[in-house]
């Protein structure tokens, strides 16, 4: 059974009565409940600790963030990854980086020979003690994912604050001048773009040429790919658009764009989230919203069991409606 997912912040249609419930909207495109495919990818939330407090960020986190994934849970999770065969690691925060037991846990995957990738915000990579990181992460062949909501200083700073593009900026030249961007497989690094508010991102592969042009033309900066996502209704962007009377319309917005196209390369559809606490959940956006994987699965990184896992039903709620409008997240 698709459950209609009740959080700590409420659902989306909770303040959007007039929106129709995600739900329903799928059932009208397909003839069965949403589900996973695989367990390809194992993603990780090592915590909301951050140097910086995006207004777009899904998980409220800030240098106050007081969740850190522990040594046990990261234990489980290595063992976990060697254990299942899990070819990729995902590993996402908060700054993943500003956790204490981040450079075990890659040196740990990557000996196992998985895959790891980071995402990271760039500026962390500045931040003092992080000097040997960018190195460290090539040493290990890391995916670098590297949020960047715009090409320009201004497009930037209103979103990330005052000065943050120009340290993007430094960010990737150092990780340029390793390699990184310049099409090694051993050497990706790949930019994530998230509109500067509530509307949806242009057509993914034309920011991509804007982004390669610019970045490239004004400061010398490579990259070999980039993603871009809409803002999901959660977290505090939920509380921007509630303070700005903005989350009526922006679920309009989103609702209105709904693609059945989308459903079936769904991130959900071949990803494990694993929390700080170790609780799993379908993607990281349910895991903000404190929404487990189904009941009857198994819902902690001490029970993983990718076979199991494929094929079951995917939680969903109207926040859902952010991947899969327009081109989706896919």
């Amino acid at each position: 059974m698709i459950i209609h997912a009740a959080t700590r912040q409420g659902t989306a249609n909770e303040a959007t009565g007039t929106i129709r419930a995600f739900r329903e909207r799928l059932f009208d495109v397909r003839s069965a409940p949403l589900t996973a495919l695989a367990v390809d990818v194992l993603q990780m939330n090592l915590g909301d600790r951050c140097n910086m407090a995006c207004r777009h960020c899904h998980v409220n986190s800030g240098p106050g963030g007081k969740r850190q994934m522990s040594r046990d849970v990261a234990g489980a999770v290595l063992r976990a990854v060697k254990a299942s065969g899990i070819r990729t690691l995902d590993i996402t925060g908060g700054a993943p980086e500003m956790n204490p037991l981040f450079a075990d846990l890659v040196a740990g995957a990557t000996g196992a020979g998985c895959h790891v990738l980071v995402r990271t915000n760039l500026t962390v990579l500045l931040q003092a003690g992080m000097e040997r990181l960018p190195s460290f992460l090539a040493g290990h062949s890391v995916e670098v994912v590297a949020s960047l909501p715009c090409y320009t200083p201004r497009g930037v700073d209103q979103v990330r604050g005052r000065g943050t593009f120009e340290r993007c900026i430094a960010a990737l030249r150092k990780l340029n001048a390793l390699g990184y961007g310049g099409g090694r497989e051993d050497r990706r690094l790949c930019l994530v773009y998230n509109p500067a508010g509530a509307f949806l991102p242009a057509p993914q592969q034309s920011l991509e040429d804007d982004f390669r042009r610019e970045l490239g033309s004004r400061y010398g900066v490579s990259f070999d790919r980039l993603y871009a996502f809409s803002n999901v209704p959660a977290g505090r962007f939920r509380d921007f658009l509630l303070q700005t009377n903005g989350l009526q319309g922006y679920m309009e917005l989103l609702s209105g764009a709904f693609n059945p196209g989308t459903t079936s390369g769904l991130m959900c559809r071949r990803i494990v989230s694993v929390g700080w606490d170790g609780r799993l959940h379908d993607c990281d956006f349910n895991l903000a919203l404190g929404v487990g994987v189904t009941a009857g699965y198994p819902r902690t990184i001490e029970e993983f069991d990718p076979a199991r896992l494929s094929g079951r039903e995917i939680n969903v709620a109207d926040h859902c409606y952010a991947c899969t409008a327009g081109q989706g997240s896919t």
